[in-house]
């Protein structure tokens, strides 16, 4: 009897840290912790009140969205505990109310939709491991005529003890985007106390696909540099051969004192 009391204990307590356990590292969504879809209502397990130390981050964002499209974005969280790399770091949920959700290409084991749900997503069990707590996604916009869509975003970011506690912090952020003339142009938008430092990067150099407009101002540096040096150039040229002699244009006076200058007989 005591023997079967211990296992009915032992079950109990791995199902109720498989449910904590979701919630921590393998994805949440939904009406998670009974409060409403947990994108919205945010990652109350951890904490009862968002906390501004934590800025949620969403990079890629259109001003306006061509229908049928997909955008390519990033997700990242900063600030928080400090991330424990050899365990969880961070994870969200995420809801569009119009348009899908998927993963970046690459970024498949890192994030995946709540319950097949193509309006939702977040992270995996892999994707709560990321040492800069980021996230690439990718949304595909609605059809033609569908109007404003709303992004409802809930960020965590823990310790990684895998015990929800007051030690780990979360945040959300609430946006939207509405249908026009799409630019090519994106917005970054954030929600916290604008307190921001970037994680140190993992690598020593930067794809050049990636630098955008430091790039830019890169080379239009030396072209600038490069123009000042041909004006230089050419005022050196002009002044040692514009007063030639073999110049044309130049006044009767001067050529009459050139002239003079050359015949001794004349001083």
């Amino acid at each position: 009897m005591a023997s079967r009391q211990k296992i009915l204990a032992l079950i109990l307590v791995t199902v109720f840290v498989a449910g904590s356990g979701e919630a921590l590292h393998s994805g949440i969504g939904g009406n998670a912790n009974g409060q409403g879809d947990v994108s919205l209502a945010g990652c109350t397990c951890h904490a009862e009140e968002p906390d501004n130390s934590v800025t949620v981050i969403l990079d890629g964002m259109p001003f306006h969205y061509a229908p049928d499209t997909a955008y390519e974005m990033k997700l990242q969280l900063i600030g928080g505990p400090d991330a424990n790399l050899e365990s969880y770091t961070g994870g969200f949920s995420m809801r569009v109310s119009l348009g899908s959700l998927g993963p970046s290409e690459g970024f498949e084991s890192l994030v995946q939709n709540w319950e097949d749900d193509a309006s939702t997503l977040t992270h995996t069990d892999t994707g709560s491991s990321t040492a800069d707590r980021s996230w690439m996604f990718k949304w595909t916009s609605p059809a033609e005529g569908s109007g404003t869509v709303d992004f409802t975003i809930a960020g965590n970011s823990v310790n990684g003890d895998m015990a929800p506690s007051s030690l780990d912090r979360w945040n959300r952020l609430t946006t939207s985007v509405d249908e026009g003339e799409d630019n090519g142009r994106t917005k970054t938008v954030f929600s916290g106390n604008g307190d921001i430092t970037p994680p140190a990067p993992m690598e020593g150099h930067t794809d050049l696909h990636h630098m955008g407009a430091k790039l830019l101002a890169h080379w239009l540096g030396l072209l600038g540099f490069g123009a000042v040096m041909l004006v230089i150039l050419f005022c050196g040229l002009f002044l040692r051969y514009g007063f030639s002699t073999h110049y044309k244009g130049r006044s009767n006076l001067l050529r009459l004192r050139i002239k003079h200058l050359r015949r001794g007989d004349q001083l």
